[in-house]
């Protein structure tokens, strides 16, 4: 790649509460399914990264975990990589709703945010919702609490305002070379995207509760030249109702999810696999750091 001497580079952590839409926009600005989406918060664990690359800039994109209050050794763990990536970040992407104005959680993060003085942005996300008068109240409120670099209401789900808000976000990256190539897209390998893919489909398929009592680890992948992949995965749950939730009647249910999983995994790896699910008790695991960190929650 050519350098341009006024190249800008830099990190970019995408925060803010569970289920604002974050996950949504990282993936419209890699054009691809980096991170898994669900109607259900909490539903991105872990930070993902996208790196996108255009002839002047290079944005790396951190996708992060809900900002909530923790309640057990999971979401200590999520809250922590969601810090983790906006203490490394040049600059903060900020998502919120337009539907109330700031709580007091947002000003326990505003206050973590001013101690790093660096620039933040925000995007409220979801205004194909609202009236677009109802829209100046919402920002008013936002601008008493924190003092933003900028504003900017967005839809990332219609795609309402994304090329300002990537243009904005350039703005405020520092001049540098690149980080990485400009064909490198994530630090994730294949089998951590079919892991994610096989959650996504438990959160789509099962009921409330069920998802966040759910982990997958991929067991086997193999590569073959000829023929199919083969990967095969573990569903743990923490109790054995839970289990029998996931099997369902005859094997109905696992199968079905089975189907949705392998089309998903197929898609992102453009290329055949044969899915193979079995379905294990791991009792506590989300309170129990050890078995988190068994489980690649390090």
């Amino acid at each position: 790649m050519e350098q341009n001497k006024n190249f800008k580079s830099g990190y970019v952590a995408i925060a803010g509460k569970p289920n604002v839409g974050k996950s949504t926009l990282i993936n419209d600005y890699m054009e691809c399914k980096l991170s898994i989406v669900t109607p259900k918060p909490q539903t991105t664990r872990k930070k993902i990264m996208g790196v996108l690359t255009k002839d002047n800039y290079q944005i790396v994109f951190f996708d992060t975990p809900g900002i909530m209050e923790p309640k057990y050794e999971l979401q200590k763990y999520m809250v922590n990589e969601a810090y983790a990536a906006i203490e490394d970040a040049d600059v903060v992407l900020m998502m919120a709703e337009p539907f109330e104005p700031a709580s007091d959680q947002d000003k326990g993060f505003f206050n973590k945010l001013s101690l790093l003085n660096i620039p933040v942005i925000l995007a409220i996300n979801k205004i194909d919702l609202v009236e677009k008068d109802s829209l100046i109240p919402v920002i008013a409120a936002y601008s008493t609490q924190f003092k933003f670099a900028e504003i900017v209401p967005i839809s990332a789900l219609k795609g309402t305002n994304l090329d300002l808000l990537q243009s904005l976000i350039v703005k405020y990256l520092p001049e540098g070379d690149p980080f990485y190539p400009e064909d490198y897209i994530t630090d994730y390998n294949e089998r951590f995207l079919a892991a994610e893919a096989i959650r996504e489909k438990v959160f789509e398929y099962y009921g409330e509760e069920i998802p966040y009592s759910t982990t997958i680890e991929i067991e086997e992948f193999k590569e073959r030249e000829k023929g199919k992949n083969f990967i095969r995965a573990i569903i743990y749950v923490e109790r054995d109702s839970q289990k029998g939730i996931i099997i369902g009647e005859n094997g109905k249910a696992i199968k079905h999810v089975g189907v949705l999983a392998r089309e998903e995994i197929e898609k992102q790896l453009d290329r055949k696999v044969y899915l193979e699910l079995w379905v294990k008790v791991m009792e506590k695991w989300r309170k129990d750091k050890s078995k988190l960190r068994r489980l690649g929650y390090k």
